[in-house]
């Protein structure tokens, strides 16, 4: 088998996207768990009514968007930063680097084709995911809503690659491509 080697092209734009899109998905767990509004308000009602002040649930929900407001800022710029880092990424094959590799190539390997397939499906997906993000934040607020509706299941789409990702890559750790991890890394 052929061993591969990562450019250090190759190797800034992966690590540049993977970290980017590690950090979108820790601010969707953090507004959908632990700064999630409900939860907040009800620990600022708690704290609250301990010191005799009482608020409606709707100012409490308001003061907790308040709160977590800076943090979702970060998900909308890193949404930024990925919208740049994936059209680069489109833009490399057109400067002899990072070429996309076609499923549809004959006397590929059915796992080499199902990576290749992977790879395809996570790049439309993305597409997908950093268009309607971009609509919610930078088109018509009559689309917001439906748009949004699509963005938020970019969620399922991700954590199915990271699961496939991680999961090729111990597989080929421990079998057949020893060293991918330290080649991606160090080149």
């Amino acid at each position: 088998m052929e061993i591969r080697n990562y450019p250090l092209v190759y190797r800034i734009m992966h690590w540049a996207i993977a970290i980017c899109m590690l950090l979108l998905l820790l601010t969707i767990f953090l507004r959908i768990g632990w700064m999630n509004k409900d939860h907040m308000a009800d620990i600022m009602q708690a704290y609250l009514l301990e010191n005799d002040v009482e608020l409606s649930r709707d100012q409490l929900i308001v003061m907790a968007k308040k709160v977590r407001s800076p943090m979702w800022e970060w998900h909308i710029y890193l949404g930024y930063v990925l919208t740049g880092l994936y059209a680069i990424r489109l833009a490399l094959p057109f400067f002899g680097q990072m070429s996309f590799a076609s499923p549809f190539k004959k006397g590929l390997s059915m796992q080499v084709k199902f990576q290749f397939w992977v790879y395809l499906v996570f790049y439309v997906f993305m597409a997908v995911s950093l268009v309607t993000g971009l609509i919610i934040e930078l088109g018509p607020k009559s689309l917001k809503e439906p748009v949004e509706a699509v963005h938020v299941l970019s969620i399922y789409y991700l954590l199915a690659f990271i699961f496939l990702h991680f999961g090729g890559i111990l597989l080929a750790e421990f079998t057949k491509d020893k060293g991918i991890i330290s080649r991606v890394i160090r080149g």
